[in-house]
C-alpha cells in the first residue's frame, strides 16, 4: 500500500552553519509565541501505558494525515466506478481497503520519520515529547513495530490485482527519497505531494485493472498542487526551527509571497481536478463539489495568519475539507448514475 509521510513527521538532520547561506533571504515576521496552556488529553491517554507510546508514534489521534492520504484514493475509485458504471459494492469495497491502508501506512510513515528525527525532535519544542525523542521506546522497538505496520500494509496491497500491486510498489521510489529532500531542496512539499497522491492512480487501477492515464494524470497533478498548498501552510508552523536547523521548505522559500503563490497553486489544483472530471465525462454534481472545494481553499488562504502557529494548524486541518468535498461531488455524480441505471445498481 502507499507509504507516505506527513509534514509533521518529516525526517530532519542538522546542517552545519555554513549551509544557512544556501537558504534564500526571506523576510517574515516571527511566529507569535504559543500561549502556554495545559496539554490536551486524547483518547490515547486512556490506553494502557505500554501501548500509548506506539499509538502516539502513529499519530492515530490526529486523523488529518490519514485523511489527506485517503482522499485522492477516493476520488479515483469513485470516478473509475462512475466511468465503468460499476455496482455500488465495488467502490465501497475498495474505499474500505484503501481506508485501512491509508491508516496503517500513514502510521508507518510517522514511525520511519520519528526514527530519523529522534535527536532533532529533542531540540524542537513542538516535537520534544514524541515517544522516541522522550525515550519512551527504543529505536529497536520502533523498528519491530514498523515491521508489523508494513506487514499489515502489504496484506492490504495483496488484496488488489497484480497491476495495482506493481503500481503500488513503484511508489516506493518516491517514498525512499522523500526524507532527504528537505536537506537538498526547498521543495520537499512537492515530493510529499508525489507520494501522498499516488492513490489518484492506484485507486483507478484497483477498480479497473489498469490506469486511464488521460484522467488520472491531471487528477494526480491536481492532488500534488493541493498538497503543496496544505503542507506549505503546515510548514509555516516550524519556519524558525527550520532556519535554525538548516531544514528547507516552501514556507521559507515563499516567505512574504506565500499567500499569492498558494492562491495560484489552489487555482491550478482545482483546474486540474476539474479537467480530470471533464475528461471522465463527469456531471454537474462533480463540478459542484469541486467548486465548493475551491471556495474552501479561498477561505483558508484569506483567514490564515502565516505567522501564527495556531492559525496555520487550523488552515492545514481545514484544507482536508477540500478533498472531502471533491469526493462528495464525485460520489453524488456516481449515485445519480446508479439511479439512472437500475440494472447496474442491483
Amino acid at each position: 500500500m502507499l507509504t507516505s509521510w506527513t509534514r509533521a513527521g518529516i525526517g530532519r538532520q542538522c546542517f552545519p552553519l555554513r549551509s544557512f547561506a544556501r537558504i534564500p533571504s526571506t523576510r517574515f515576521i516571527h511566529p507569535k509565541p504559543a500561549v502556554v496552556a495545559p496539554v490536551k488529553k486524547s483518547w490515547v491517554d486512556q490506553m494502557p501505558s505500554t501501548v500509548q507510546p506506539y499509538l502516539n508514534l502513529t499519530r492515530i489521534d490526529k486523523p488529518i494525515g490519514t485523511l489527506l492520504l485517503f482522499y485522492p484514493c477516493t476520488w479515483s475509485i469513485t470516478m473509475a466506478s462512475y466511468a465503468l458504471e460499476l455496482p455500488l459494492t465495488t467502490p465501497l469495497t475498495y474505499i474500505g481497503l484503501f481506508g485501512l491502508g491509508a491508516l496503517v501506512m500513514r502510521g508507518a510513515g510517522c514511525t520511519i520519520n520519528d526514527m530519523w528525527d529522534k535527536d532533532l525532535d529533542k531540540a524542537v519544542e513542538r516535537t520534544r515529547n514524541r515517544p522516541l525523542a522522550r525515550g519512551d521506546i527504543t529505536q529497536k522497538q520502533a523498528l519491530v513495530f514498523l515491521g508489523a505496520q508494513l506487514t499489515v500494509g502489504l496484506g492490504v496491497l495483496l488484496n488488489l490485482n497484480w497491476y495495482s500491486i506493481a503500481l503500488g510498489a513503484c511508489s516506493l521510489s518516491v517514498v525512499t527519497i522523500y526524507p532527504f529532500m528537505k536537506r537538498i531542496t526547498h521543495w520537499p512539499q512537492a515530493v510529499l505531494g508525489l507520494a501522498f497522491n499516488w492513490g489518484a492512480m492506484l485507486g483507478w487501477s484497483a477498480v479497473a485493472g489498469t490506469v486511464d492515464w488521460t484522467v488520472c494524470l491531471p487528477l494526480y497533478a491536481g492532488g500534488v498542487c493541493w498538497t503543496l498548498v496544505y503542507d506549505s501552510i503546515y510548514a509555516h508552523q516550524d519556519k524558525l526551527d527550520d532556519v535554525g536547523a538548516g531544514i528547507r521548505s516552501t514556507a521559507l522559500l515563499f516567505g512574504e509571497n506565500t499567500r499569492p503563490i498558494l492562491a495560484g497553486l489552489s487555482v491550478s489544483s482545482i483546474s486540474l481536478i476539474a479537467l480530470a472530471g471533464y475528461l471522465n465525462a463527469q456531471g454537474l454534481p462533480f463540478y459542484t463539489g469541486t467548486g465548493l472545494a475551491a471556495v474552501q481553499l479561498a477561505q483558508i488562504l484569506r483567514r490564515t495568519d502565516f505567522n501564527d502557529r495556531a492559525s496555520c494548524w487550523k488552515g492545514f486541518v481545514d484544507s482536508g475539507w477540500a478533498g472531502f468535498l471533491i469526493w462528495m461531488g464525485a460520489m453524488a455524480d456516481y449515485t445519480m448514475m446508479l439511479l439512472q441505471l437500475p440494472a447496474v445498481a442491483q
